[in-house]
C-alpha cells in the first residue's frame, strides 16, 4: 500500500486539489449573503461545501485504493442501482422537488442528486462493454445496440425530472468512449445524427425549453423574465475587468444574480478576479484534462484506457455546458461547474472519478504508450 502511495501522480494530485481549494474560496465568496440572508449564517453554504470536500478526499482515496478491475466486475450491479434510483426520484415519496424539478433523491436526513452517481456509473458500464479484448464491433444490433438501449432507460428517466441538459451530458461521454473503442464510422455518424435530431426536437418541443434556447439568443428581449440571469451574469463579467474587484468585493451576489454559488458561480469568479481567475480556471481544467489523456495513453488495458477518457470527458463536457451558458454562447442547463460550484453529490462523485484516474496512472506502462486495438 505504502508503494502504491508512493507512485501517486503527484502533478495531477496537485491540480486536483488547487481547483478543490479554489472552489471551496469562491463558493464561501459567491454564497455568504445568501446564506447570511437565508439561514442567518454566512458561513452555511461554506461549511456544507467543506464537509462534501472532506467526504469527497474519502471517496477519493477509496478510488485510489480499490482495483478497478472490480468496477468492471460489478458495471452491471452498478447500472440496475443508478436506474433504481432514477426511478425512486421520480415518486412522491423519496423524490423532493426543487425550482418545479424533481431531481434530488431523500432518504431521512441525507439528499443526493443521484444523476450525478449515473455519470460515474454510466460511464464505468460503458468502458466495460466496449474495453473488452478482441470485441470487434462489427456487429451492430449485437455489439452496440444493447447499451445504447441502457443509456437510452437513463437518458429517458433524467428527461423525466426533467433535466435534458445533464441527460445530454451523460450521453456524449458514451459516445466518445464508442468513438475510441473503434466503433464503425458509419454506426457513429447514424447515432450522432439520431441524437442531434432527438434533442432539438426536445429542445423545442417543451416550452420552457424553448424559452430558454430564445432567452440565451437574445436575453434583453425579456430583461426581467428568462433572460434576467444571463444578463445579471454580464453585468458581473463586464465589471470585472483584468483583475475583478477583488475576492468578496463582488456586487452581483447581492441578490442581483440567481444561483450566484451554483450555476453561475463563474460569473462571480469573473467580476471578484478577472479575466485572471479565468485563466486560473482555465489553466486547472486544461491541466487535469491534459495529464489525465496522458495517464490514459499510458494504461495497461483497454478497460482502464476507456474509463479514463470516459471519466475526463464527462467532467469537461460538464465545465463546456456550464461556461457556455454563463458567456451565453449555450443554453442554461443548470449543469454545475465541476469542482468549483456548489454541490456535495457533484464534488463527491467527481473526487471519486479522480481516485480511479490517480489509482490508473500508478499501474500504467512507463516506456511505450498504450493505444487503443483498432476494432474496425
Amino acid at each position: 500500500m505504502l508503494g502504491k502511495v508512493k507512485k501517486i501522480d503527484k502533478t495531477y494530485l496537485f491540480f486536483i486539489l488547487c481547483i478543490c481549494l479554489f472552489g471551496l474560496i469562491m463558493v464561501y465568496s459567491a454564497s455568504y449573503p445568501l446564506g447570511s440572508a437565508k439561514y442567518n449564517d454566512s458561513s452555511y453554504f461554506f461549511h456544507n461545501q467543506r464537509m462534501s470536500l472532506f467526504i469527497g478526499l474519502f471517496a477519493m482515496t477509496i478510488g485510489f485504493f480499490l482495483p478497478y478491475s472490480l468496477y468492471r466486475k460489478w458495471s452491471p450491479v452498478l447500472v440496475l442501482g443508478s436506474i433504481l434510483m432514477l426511478i425512486l426520484v421520480l415518486t412522491p415519496w423519496f423524490g423532493e422537488m426543487r425550482n418545479s424539478s424533481q431531481r434530488w433523491l431523500q432518504i431521512g436526513p441525507i439528499v443526493l442528486q443521484p444523476a450525478e452517481f449515473v455519470k460515474l456509473t454510466i460511464v464505468i458500464y460503458f468502458a466495460s462493454i466496449f474495453g473488452k479484448r478482441g470485441k470487434t464491433l462489427s456487429n451492430f444490433n449485437k455489439d452496440v445496440l444493447p447499451p445504447l438501449l441502457v443509456l437510452g432507460v437513463v437518458f429517458l428517466l433524467i428527461l423525466l425530472q426533467p433535466d435534458l441538459g445533464t441527460a445530454t451530458s451523460i450521453a456524449l461521454p458514451c459516445v466518445f468512449i464508442m468513438l475510441c473503442a473503434g466503433i464503425k464510422k458509419r454506426h457513429i455518424l447514424a447515432i450522432a445524427a439520431f441524437s442531434v435530431s432527438g434533442v432539438v426536437y426536445l429542445a423545442v418541443s417543451a416550452p420552457y425549453r424553448l424559452a430558454r434556447v430564445l432567452s440565451f439568443r437574445d436575453p434583453f428581449n425579456d430583461p426581467d423574465g428568462k433572460g434576467y440571469q444571463l444578463i445579471n451574469g454580464y453585468e458581473a463579467i463586464s465589471s470585472g475587468g483584468v483583475l475583478g474587484r477583488g475576492i468578496g468585493e463582488g456586487i452581483q451576489k447581492l441578490g442581483f444574480l440567481p444561483e450566484a454559488h451554483t450555476d453561475f458561480i463563474m460569473a462571480v469568479v469573473l467580476e471578484e478576479l478577472g479575466i485572471l481567475g479565468l485563466a486560473v480556471v482555465f489553466f486547472l481544467y486544461f491541466g487535469l484534462l491534459f495529464k489525465g489523456v496522458s495517464i490514459a495513453l499510458r494504461a495497461r488495458d483497454s478497460f482502464a484506457t476507456l474509463l479514463t477518457i470516459g471519466l475526463l470527458f464527462q467532467i469537461m463536457v460538464q465545465a463546456v455546458f456550464n461556461l457556455g451558458a454563463v458567456s451565453g454562447l449555450l443554453p442554461i442547463t443548470g449543469i454545475p461547474l465541476p469542482f468549483i460550484s456548489y454541490g456535495g453529490s457533484s464534488l463527491i462523485v467527481n473526487l471519486f472519478s479522480m481516485g480511479i484516474i490517480l489509482q490508473v496512472s500508478c499501474n500504467s506502462k512507463h516506456i511505450s504508450m498504450y493505444r487503443i486495438e483498432s476494432r474496425r
